[in-house]
């Protein structure tokens, strides 16, 4: 088995929980047979002293055919 890993960033309103979600689920309607996720890096954009969107970087296995 062959595995390949790719790295994304992922973005949500709500939580970094969300935007690691929303990175896998992107990369799902492309890439078979994903494996696991490794969440790397956590950054957010402030707005007037609020925290206004969550990014996580992370990066994707999935197994080659």
């Amino acid at each position: 088995m062959v595995v390949k890993i790719i790295e994304l960033v992922g973005s949500s309103p709500q939580s970094w929980e969300d935007a690691t979600k929303e990175a896998v689920a992107k990369a799902q309607e492309s890439v078979k047979d994903i494996r696991g996720v490794d969440a790397v890096g956590f950054t957010a954009v402030v707005k007037d002293g609020k925290v206004t969107e969550y990014h996580t970087n992370v990066k994707i296995a999935f197994v080659v055919q």
